[in-house]
């Protein structure tokens, strides 16, 4: 199982909002759907995430056996 909750934290400490990611830097609302909805995203979506919240993989998702 996929979990974005470290994204959620993430994002809180460095202030960046949904709202952000979909109109500063290009996100859809769909992606923002999925992420919230645990589904899966591509890994450019995911290396997109990491350029802007300058972190690695780890403090976006994590995955649960």
């Amino acid at each position: 199982m996929i979990s974005y909750e470290p994204l959620w934290n993430t994002m809180k400490e460095q202030k960046v909002t949904t709202y952000a990611l979909i109109n500063k830097h290009g996100f859809s609302p769909h992606t923002i759907t999925n992420l919230k909805r645990n589904n899966s995203i591509t890994m450019n979506t995911l290396e997109k995430l990491c350029t802007i919240l300058d972190c690695t993989a780890d403090s976006v998702v994590k995955f649960i056996p």
